[in-house]
């Protein structure tokens, strides 16, 4: 179709499928599997139920990575989601997928990985704090969430640093980007598995073998009922987050080679790449430090995973393993990791915002390519849009709210499978979901079944709603757009 043609035209393919492996893993590893297994820990009852909850997310994930194989295959083109639900269940449906993208969803993930970035860089530098200086404007106010304290702080400076930074390497060329990609997700994906090697044989500490998986300890005696069910899906947020962003992969479609071929591989090496080594990382924490500890305790090892200080428990096994060196190889690992996985973030999002533009639903300037064949005017804007949502400090909210609206998103770009599967079904198909239509509709109900456990658990239900109230907020924008 001529559509299709023009928005292609322009476009480089320089990604090969090492390259679109790479931006798969490396957009999913930042720093929340370094963080979350604290919030997830205390959450839930026992160790087994913090490996089950990353196996949950593993199989989720790898689910949601064979469906959308065969989608990506069938339209790879830039925009990818966005384009799956417009050509499956119409613009209002692909727009409101791209406006909650744009406001929130990748935006505010940008946001809060590059506050990450500050933060860890705040170990290394102690004069990086998370103070906000007196002299820039100040405004705190209270949303469902938390407190918003609007404001400049040494950490969020870093934030904006990091993001203009990575701005401009992508505005330079997509092989710019995907290099800095691949050779950032190759070094820490390396850190990653070095830590769960050294976690599962020299480090294992035998006061955390014995207090995790000693008799009665690894499943314990808790009655498996309608609050551990809640308290279960809740704990999910944390290790859904820190899997998402897999799907980016297919917002560059049109820039990677042999796409119908190299996307669904680099969908399913991705995903179940990253799936093992975070079960895998959790198995190493749980040898290196005892799931319950105390707040107050003198030690790491008396802190626990449940109260690692600042629930940074990658940096706690760390010190196990190291000593108090180990903080800084953390600490370093950390930075490399969150300065990748926002490339691969950035890279991907303008492209979603370009194919909006290119269906006169966003700033038409966005629907355009510079000179080195990249969309500059979506990057331009998605860095000014999340260099406020740093200043605003209301990133943490935002992703809470997204969770279940993104959620959705997968739930219905499902559908959409099953939709182009009737409406066009003579279409072609280089690659065919596995297991269709069972595995498919199996990521259909378990995407959904934790949809709605959010919405019903009282730890979720308030930023469930709200992320809702996002995505219907963008009904009216799209008319006004459209007219």
């Amino acid at each position: 179709a001529p559509k299709a043609q023009a928005e292609q035209s322009g476009f480089v393919k320089a990604m090969t499928l090492t390259d679109a492996t790479m931006l798969v893993a490396g957009s999913m590893i930042g720093s929340g599997i370094f963080i979350v297994s604290a919030d997830i820990a205390r959450s839930l009852p026992s160790p087994f139920w913090l490996i089950t909850a990353w196996i949950v997310t593993g199989i989720i994930t790898l689910l949601g990575a064979l469906t959308y194989g065969e989608l990506a295959a069938m339209y790879p083109r830039a925009g990818g989601q966005y384009v799956f639900l417009r050509e499956s269940m119409g613009p209002l449906m692909g727009f409101l997928y791209g406006w909650t993208l744009f406001l929130v969803i990748q935006t505010g993930t940008i946001a809060a990985v590059a506050v990450a970035f500050g933060r860890f860089l705040g170990v290394l530098i102690p004069s990086i704090g998370p103070d906000r200086f007196g002299w820039f404007p100040r405004l705190d106010f209270a949303i469902s969430g938390g407190a918003v304290e609007v404001g400049l702080s040494p950490q969020r400076v870093i934030a904006l640093i990091s993001i203009w930074i990575l701005t401009w390497i992508n505005l330079r060329g997509v092989r710019e980007g995907k290099l800095v990609q691949t050779t950032l997700t190759v070094v820490k994906t390396g850190a990653l598995a070095g830590l769960v090697l050294l976690g599962l044989t020299i480090g294992r500490n035998a006061e955390a073998i014995a207090a995790n998986f000693g008799p009665g300890k690894f499943v314990g005696a808790i009655p498996l009922d309608s609050a551990l069910v809640l308290a279960f899906g809740a704990a999910l947020v944390g290790s859904l987050f820190s899997s998402d962003a897999w799907n980016n992969v297919t917002f560059a479609a049109a820039e990677v080679k042999n796409p119908q071929r190299n996307l669904p591989l680099s969908l399913l090496l991705g995903t179940g790449l990253v799936s093992l080594l975070y079960v895998l990382a959790n198995l190493a924490y749980l040898s290196t430090l005892p799931l319950a500890g105390s707040p107050d305790g003198a030690t790491v090892i008396a802190r626990g995973i449940q109260h690692a200080t600042q629930d940074r428990v990658g940096t706690a096994a760390a010190e196990v393993l190291f000593g108090s060196s180990g903080t800084i190889l953390m600490a370093c690992a950390i930075l490399i990791s969150t300065f990748g996985c926002n490339n691969g973030l950035i890279l991907a999002g303008a492209r979603v915002y370009y194919a909006m533009a290119r269906d006169g639903v966003f700033f038409r300037r966005v629907g355009t390519l510079n000179a080195r064949a990249v969309p500059s005017a979506g990057l331009i804007v998605q860095s000014i849009w999340v260099s406020l949502l740093c200043l605003t400090g209301t990133y943490g909210q935002l992703l809470n709210y997204v969770i279940f609206a993104a959620l959705v998103f997968y739930v219905m770009t499902t559908i959409g499978l099953f939709i182009l599967r009737a409406k066009r079904p003579d279409a072609e198909r280089p690659y065919r979901a596995v297991g269709y239509p069972v595995l498919p509709a199996l990521y259909m109900v378990l995407a959904a079944a934790v949809a709605v456990i959010l919405l019903i658990a009282p730890k979720t239900r308030t930023e469930a709603l709200s992320g809702l109230v996002l995505v219907v907020i963008g009904i009216p924008v799209y008319f006004i757009w459209r007219r």
